[in-house]
């Protein structure tokens, strides 16, 4: 008898009336949030607008759940369209199965779309959400605890996953708890992006091939442990080489990037830093318009008062010269009285 295991809930769905409340739709939901709130946090401290996170996921969740979606039919088509199976339950997401590996490239595009309408650049905002990202999937991971899926291999150590439901083709038993490593593992890649990206100064979408090449290497080994229904290639899951293919993909980027573009981006959205600097250059103008204008006036006034000085200055000379220079009519008379006197003398002589 096990002391010590992790137990499954009885069940997944809470019934609300008629209305079904489904734990793992739940789980999605509270990912989903948490990712919009992080990356809104991280994108305004980057020098956008509030809000813009938010308004983008408006595209990415829906094309994301899309694509996930799309990739699990698609893989796992025979569970949809194989004899004696239901196609419609293709259509049933809320009862599990979802390929982050669809949701990553079809949420790229409608991230795409809204980054395109909104003026932002993508690579920037996916080093914004890319932290979110990965703990979206370690809350989302939980849905599979409540729907009794995707667990390991046989075991008997004390945190084994007791699986009790023996529905499509479950064996009840103790495994191990596949969702909850991988969980974890998503929790690490979320702090390990968020230092590095604060250590490191990462841009041009660097942040989040670090988030994909972190979370593929912990894929990678997790997927080899889970024992559900899967393709193989060369004996090994599909899961495993794509998660194989996507790493290497990553680590290529992360490392061409650093080299053609280091650094980070200066603007990350239209019109709020490079706004915000064209005002500054306006204000500027302004300024030094402002400037030249007192500088003018303030030689005006100078020049001014130089002319007032200039004709004190006269004024003043003009009384001195008055009194310094001889009065031409006194002259004239000195000279006749001293004619007089010589016509006298020399009549005396006489």
């Amino acid at each position: 008898m096990e002391l010590a295991y992790i137990p499954s809930p009885s069940h997944g769905v809470l019934y609300l009336g008629p209305v079904p409340l489904r734990a793992y739709a739940f789980c999605i939901i509270i990912g989903v949030f948490l990712a919009v709130w992080l990356g809104n946090k991280r994108w305004v401290a980057r020098g956008g607008r509030p809000g813009t996170v938010a308004d983008i996921a408006v595209w990415a969740v829906p094309f994301g759940l899309v694509g996930g979606r799309l990739y699990h039919v698609i893989t796992d088509y025979e569970l949809y369209f194989s004899p004696g199976r239901n196609w419609v339950d293709a259509f049933k997401v809320w009862e599990g199965g979802l390929g982050i590996w669809g949701a990553i490239a079809l949420g790229a595009v409608g991230a795409w779309i809204g980054a395109r309408r909104m003026g932002v650049a993508l690579p920037a905002y996916a080093d914004a959400v890319a932290p979110g990202i990965a703990f979206a999937q370690a809350v989302g991971r939980w849905g599979n605890w409540f729907n009794q899926e995707l667990y390991g291999h046989e075991t008997h150590l004390p945190w084994a996953l007791h699986i009790t439901s023996s529905e499509g083709g479950r064996v009840p038993g103790y495994y191990h708890p596949t969702f909850l490593y991988e969980s974890l593992w998503c929790v690490g890649v979320g702090f390990l992006v968020i230092w590095a990206d604060r250590r490191f100064k990462l841009g041009h979408g660097r942040a989040f091939a670090l988030y994909v090449a972190a979370y593929c290497s912990g894929r990678a080994w997790i997927e080899y442990m889970r024992v559900d229904d899967a393709h193989h290639i060369l004996g090994v899951r599909l899961n495993v080489w794509t998660a194989i293919v996507v790493f290497l993909l990553a680590v290529t980027y992360l490392v061409l990037s650093a080299r053609r573009r280091p650094g980070r981006e200066a603007v990350v959205e239209r019109g709020v830093s490079d706004g915000s600097a064209e005002g500054e250059a306006d204000a500027g103008d302004d300024s030094a318009e402002q400037a030249d204008k007192a500088d003018k006036a303030e030689k005006a006034e100078d020049g001014a008062k130089a002319d007032l000085t200039k004709g004190d200055k006269a004024e003043k000379a003009e009384p001195e010269a008055a009194a310094t220079e001889p009065d031409p009519e006194s002259e004239t008379e000195t000279d006749a009285k001293a004619g007089l006197k010589d016509t006298a003398e020399s009549g005396k002589k006489g």
